[in-house]
């Protein structure tokens, strides 16, 4: 660990502490989670153990990247890239939500990063804002894997406390132990609303109370719209009936593109959620689509100038 220098502590997780730190070697900086190994019997914990599996065979410019491992007896440390700060420091200092263009840029970039995942057939299960990373370039970058988990098709059953409770979709909340991709789509949803909004979209206190929002804003479910719901574990008949609203306007502050996508991401039934990649050809990104279809044209158009004047070099020197 000498090769690491030590900068200050930036956040502490579940089985450790993050610091900000410098390679001696390279002189970049980087950020190192240092894992406590004293309270597990067995050595390494299976979710430290599940991240840098995960995270090696995870190569994307919008997922945080992984460079080394450094295991000793008691502590085993992950050196990753630094991003100077997540989303939700970001929007702390942004009331009432984001710039229009920023907001597109972020959400396109999450799209990217679980399109990636999710083609690779890994769930990342626990996407909020603090675990997404921004640079000072405007990159975001998925992190924190901790709880993400490789998936096979069919979808296996999986234990069902994972999201934090805010960015939780509502047929995990009442235990479904079979679930895929749609978990992710309904917390980039959550995390969508926010954005726009400037503040949580569902900020529950408990179980109970994040789904009571949930319905308040959406609707009661029923077996119609979401097939299956009443043989969830957590079903109640005795549910309170809020009735469903005629759009979700209401509920961010989007143009009709904008509405249309977070109605498809926070779907009641998971196989009706829009997918990562699906979202991505949305309408309420073509500005996005058509900037990179210009970028390319101005790249390919300096490139021809470029040869061409190579050429008129050449041609003179004969």
């Amino acid at each position: 660990m000498e090769r690491y220098e030590k900068l200050e502590k930036i956040g502490e997780g579940t089985y450790g502490v993050v610091y900000k730190a410098r390679d001696r070697v390279t002189n970049e900086i980087i950020a190192l989670k240092k894992i406590r190994l004293e309270a597990e019997d067995e050595g390494i914990p299976s979710t430290a153990i599940r991240e840098i599996s995960l995270l090696k065979e995870l190569q994307h410019p919008n997922i945080v990247r992984l460079y080394d491992v450094v295991h000793t007896e008691r502590k085993l440390t992950l050196v990753f890239e630094y991003l100077d700060q997540d989303l939700k420091k970001y929007l702390d200092v942004c009331e009432g939500g984001l710039d229009d263009t920023i907001l597109k840029s972020f959400l396109y970039q999450l799209l990217r990063g679980v399109a990636y995942c999710h083609y690779h057939r890994v769930l990342h299960r626990d996407l909020k804002p603090q675990n997404l990373l921004i640079n000072r370039e405007g990159e975001l970058k998925l992190a924190d894997f901790g709880l993400a988990r490789a998936f096979g098709i069919p979808v296996r059953s999986y234990t069902h406390e994972v999201v934090t409770l805010w960015y939780r979709a509502p047929d995990v909340l009442m235990g479904a132990r079979k679930y895929s991709t749609p978990v992710d789509i309904w917390s980039i949803g959550c995390i969508f609303a926010e954005m726009a909004n400037g503040r949580p979209l569902f900020a529950g206190s408990s179980e109970d109370d994040q789904l009571d929002r949930i319905f308040r804003a959406l609707g009661t479910p029923d077996p119609e719209e979401w097939p299956g719901v009443t043989d969830l574990d957590g079903w109640r008949e005795d549910f309170p009936k809020y009735p469903r609203p005629d759009g979700i306007d209401h509920m961010a502050n989007l143009d009709d593109d904008g509405v249309d996508l977070l109605a498809r991401m926070l779907s009641y039934d998971p196989q009706e959620r829009i997918s990562a990649q699906d979202a991505m050809q949305h309408p309420f990104f073509n500005f996005i689509r058509v900037q990179a279809q210009q970028n390319a044209r101005e790249t390919a158009d300096r490139d021809v100038e470029g040869k061409s004047t190579v050429a008129g070099a050449d041609a003179t020197l004969d």
